[in-house]
């Protein structure tokens, strides 16, 4: 059995490729990480092409993944809010699974998977996102988990001055960013340990799947 962990942030060893990583950790299974954050991966164009052989014929890095994604046996997908949205490098990534649909195709049908969101308050938009992708392509979502991450405003130089960031909305005009304001999860215990009870779960549920085959 095996597990595919991806990160759609463009954030590299950021936040969400951290709580994807905390997800496989507990994994007792092969698992495999991928971040996007160096791919180039474009939108679904609607050009039909995978309709007879539910191959995507679009020219990019999603080629060098798909057998990755054939292969595995369930999905840990993370992917950061942007516009309280998942980022737009997640989202091309999950219509690409349109090449995995058609004619009742069961490429991805019936396998597992696990929501990762993170945010600059919390990723509960992301994970609802992930979650309407699964449930298109006939993915059991078995839970997902969402934290805090911290927003690039806290690192721009501007994060204090600016009336439009996210250091202004959370804290207010006038505030000077210290270290410990920055969010981090490990400020959050209880998302790392969720993160790794639903490891523990895919697991479980994996495991019982190769029992009855």
């Amino acid at each position: 059995m095996k597990v595919l962990g991806i990160s759609g942030s463009p954030r590299k060893d950021h936040s969400t490729d951290r709580l994807v990583k905390e997800v496989l950790n507990a994994v007792d299974v092969e698992t495999e990480f991928i971040s996007l954050a160096d791919k180039r991966i474009g939108p679904c164009i609607a050009c039909l092409g995978c309709i007879e052989d539910n191959i995507c014929k679009v020219k990019d890095e999603m080629r060098g993944l798909r057998d990755r994604i054939v292969e595995a046996d369930a999905y840990v997908i993370g992917a950061a809010n942007y516009y309280s949205m998942l980022n737009a490098m997640a989202h091309c990534f999950l219509e690409r699974f349109y090449q995995f649909r058609h004619r009742e195709g069961k490429t991805v049908a019936g396998k597992l998977g696990v929501a990762v969101g993170i945010g600059g308050s919390n990723g509960d938009k992301v994970v609802e996102n992930i979650k309407t992708f699964f449930a298109y392509n006939q993915i059991e979502c078995i839970g997902s988990v969402s934290a805090q991450g911290a927003a690039s405003c806290f690192t721009c130089g501007y994060g204090e001055s600016c009336k439009v960031g996210a250091v202004h909305k959370f804290f207010g005009p006038d505030t000077k960013i210290t270290q410990e304001m920055i969010p981090d999860l490990d400020k959050q215990p209880d998302k790392l340990e969720a993160a790794r009870q639903l490891g523990q779960k895919l697991c479980e549920r994996l495991k019982g799947f190769a029992a009855a085959t």
